[in-house]
C-alpha cells in the first residue's frame, strides 16, 4: 500500500508550518497531507497532548506515527532532514521556523484559550488561525472556528469566538469527561489509552495526589507519563459511551475543522493576499 506520508523522489516543495500536534492540529495536518500539501507540525511545549491516539505528537517519541493511512515522521527541518516526508513533526520552537525561506505559510492550530495571538502574517504567503483568539484581517488572513456550535465556520473578518469558562470536570466536545490537573507537579501513570476503567479507579498521581476516573468508560485521552503539569491543565479524558457509539480515529468535530482549514488554504492560494506562489494550488485541486 502506498504511504501518503512520503513524497515522490526529488519533490521537496516548502511545507506549510502547522503549530500544534494535538488531535485538532493532527486532523488538519492529515487533511492537508492527504491533499498532497507538505506539512511541518511543530509541538506546542506549553500544552501537553491529551488525545495521543489520534495525534501525530508521538512521532517525536517513536520516530513515526501512522493515523488513518498517513504517516508522520520526526524531523529536524533546520538540518534538512525531513526523510522525504509529506508530513514531518518537530519540537523546534515556532520562532526558529517562521522563515519564508523555510515555509510557505503558517497555520496556528494550538487552540489555546484566553490568549490573544500576535500577528502571524509577517512575510509569509499566508497565515490561518484555528480556534479562539484570532482576528481575521489583523493577526491572520483567515480564521476557522473550533467551538462545537460553530465548528468549521470560516471567519474572513473579525474575531473568533471566545470559549466559555471551564470547570475541573466537564463534558468534552463529543461526550467525553475531562479531568484537569488538581495541582502543579509531575504526572505519573501506569495506564494506557484505550483501557476500560471503573468510576473512581485511580488513573495516576499528579504531584503526589491520586487522580481518579470521573466515570466508568474508556480512557480516550491521557497526558504522557513524566510530564510536568500546571494546575488546571487537561490531564485525562474518559469516554462513558458504549463501544458501538464511540468514534475511532479522527473525530467528526476534528474532521469538520480540518476540512474547513483546507478550504481556507485553498481560498488563500486562489486569491493570495501577499503574492503567494500559484503553483501550490495544484496540490489542492
Amino acid at each position: 500500500m502506498h504511504d501518503r506520508g512520503q513524497t515522490s523522489p526529488g519533490l521537496r516543495p516548502k511545507p506549510v508550518l502547522l503549530l500544534g500536534t494535538d488531535d485538532i492540529a493532527s486532523a488538519v495536518a492529515h487533511a492537508l497531507a492527504g491533499a498532497g500539501v507538505p506539512v511541518l507540525l511543530a509541538r506546542d511545549p506549553e500544552v501537553p497532548v491529551l488525545r495521543r491516539a489520534v495525534s501525530f505528537d508521538d512521532a517525536l517519541e517513536l520516530g513515526s506515527v501512522r493515523i488513518d493511512g498517513i504517516t508522520a515522521y520526526a524531523a529536524d527541518p533546520l538540518s534538512g532532514d525531513q526523510t522525504g516526508a509529506v508530513l514531518a513533526v518537530t519540537d523546534l520552537l515556532p520562532e526558529k521556523l517562521m522563515n519564508p525561506a523555510l515555509i510557505e505559510g503558517v497555520i496556528d492550530a494550538r487552540v489555546r484559550r484566553g490568549q490573544r495571538r500576535p500577528d502571524l502574517r509577517r512575510d509569509l504567503c499566508f497565515a490561518i488561525g484555528v480556534g479562539p483568539g484570532f482576528i481575521a484581517g489583523e493577526t491572520v488572513d483567515i480564521a476557522v472556528e473550533t467551538a462545537p456550535e460553530a465548528a468549521g465556520r470560516i471567519v474572513r473578518g473579525g474575531t473568533t469566538r471566545t470559549p466559555p469558562a471551564e470547570s475541573s470536570l466537564l463534558v468534552g466536545d463529543e461526550g467525553q469527561c475531562l479531568v484537569r490537573a488538581p495541582r502543579s507537579g509531575l504526572w505519573w501513570t501506569c495506564r494506557e489509552i484505550g483501557e476500560t476503567l471503573e468510576a473512581g479507579a485511580v488513573v495516576g498521581l499528579c504531584a503526589g495526589r491520586q487522580v481518579p476516573a470521573p466515570v466508568a468508560g474508556c480512557l480516550s485521552g491521557l497526558v504522557r507519563r513524566g510530564t510536568e503539569m500546571r494546575a488546571g491543565m487537561r490531564l485525562l479524558e474518559v469516554d462513558p459511551r458504549p463501544e458501538d457509539e464511540r468514534c475511532p480515529g479522527i473525530s467528526p468535530l476534528a474532521a469538520t475543522i480540518a476540512a474547513a482549514t483546507v478550504s481556507a488554504v485553498h481560498e488563500l492560494w486562489q486569491s493570495p493576499p501577499r503574492g503567494a506562489r500559484h503553483e501550490v494550488l495544484k496540490w489542492l485541486t
